[in-house]
């Protein structure tokens, strides 16, 4: 495994992320997740490629993925040996404290996010998105309150206009509170909007990024119209994060991706892995494990070097969308 500084903070997080979305009681949007029995040889395998990066969020199983991270993380590993990421936004319960980004709503999400994980504190906690209904001054200050109380060692943020992240920022900066270390998005070869804007202000600012669905929900790491995994087999209305992005025009980056991978004798995966991997801002992509499969096939990534004709092939055929954000 490889490491890296997550952008200018004191983290060293490995290349690649466990992303625990895939963990926890399935429910209508996620009936694909597994529980805590099946997610073990997953924890272990993860420890044992040498991935100290674990990323979840209070509203993946609803608390679920967060209480089975925590048990893993004291099973397979140690608190001291693994970087624990997790993010609140999302309604967890009806009421005004339930989601958002309130203060009073992060002081309470944040507790009940410790408590579910059994943890004093986690290395990042993230914002899952912008809210425009709250002042960013109340949202920055409280961020920085739970920081101040030793609950939470830095924050980040995910998915967002970059005037937005900014803007946050700012609001930090002006006030002499913490200011966020890292931005989790989209990236991947269907999904590249993040390049015209974010990407510029990530690198010039020292921002770590973290890229969440590097694999485009499997579109780019099986034959176009392949809807052999649960997960892309799931009713439709059922997990539909990220899928309005993607295009017909496509199919040319999949192929391309299917051929180099032919040729190399790897999988898709890695191929679609090793060009994330390739860009340097990119600080590590978010594997969704539900198989052994997919984890050996990230970490094989990290040997992959694509070639300038192999780069080509895969930019090519891409045509510019508008980014999701929910």
């Amino acid at each position: 495994m490889e490491y890296t500084q997550l952008g200018t903070s004191d983290l060293k997080v490995s290349r690649l992320t466990l992303g625990c979305m895939s963990f926890g009681t399935p429910n209508p949007f996620q009936d694909w997740a597994l529980e805590e029995e099946a997610a073990g040889p997953l924890f272990k395998q993860a420890v044992e490629l040498g991935i100290n990066f674990w990323d979840t969020a209070n509203v993946y199983g609803m608390g679920s993925s967060e209480e089975i991270v925590g048990r893993a993380m004291r099973e397979y590993s140690s608190r001291d040996e693994t970087i624990l990421a997790t993010k609140i936004y999302w309604p967890m319960h009806e009421g005004p404290t339930g989601g958002g980004l309130s203060r009073k709503a992060i002081l309470e999400q944040v507790d009940a996010s410790l408590a579910r994980l059994g943890t004093d504190y986690v290395d990042l906690m993230q914002i899952h998105r912008f809210d425009p209904e709250v002042p960013v001054e109340e949202t920055m200050e409280a961020l920085h309150d739970v920081i101040k109380a030793g609950k939470v060692r830095h924050i980040g943020a995910s998915s967002m206009w970059a005037w937005q992240f900014a803007k946050m920022q700012s609001a930090a900066e002006q006030n002499g509170w913490t200011k966020f270390v890292s931005m989790q998005d989209q990236y991947n070869l269907v999904q590249r909007e993040e390049e015209r804007e974010m990407h510029g202000l990530l690198a010039d600012q020292g921002i770590g990024n973290m890229v969440w669905s590097p694999l485009a929900g499997g579109i780019v790491a099986r034959p176009w119209g392949d809807k052999s995994s649960a997960r892309a087999a799931s009713t439709p209305g059922q997990d539909q994060f990220g899928r309005p992005l993607f295009l017909d025009s496509d199919k040319a980056i999949v192929d391309s991706v299917e051929r180099i991978a032919a040729e190399r004798g790897v999988a898709m995966a890695t191929v679609a892995l090793a060009w994330v991997l390739k860009n340097p801002v990119v600080d590590t992509p978010i594997i969704g494990a539900t198989k052994a499969k997919h984890l050996a096939d990230a970490a094989a990534a990290l040997e992959i070097t694509l070639t300038e004709e192999e780069v080509t092939a895969l930019e090519g055929p891409y045509t510019p969308r508008q980014p999701t954000f929910f």
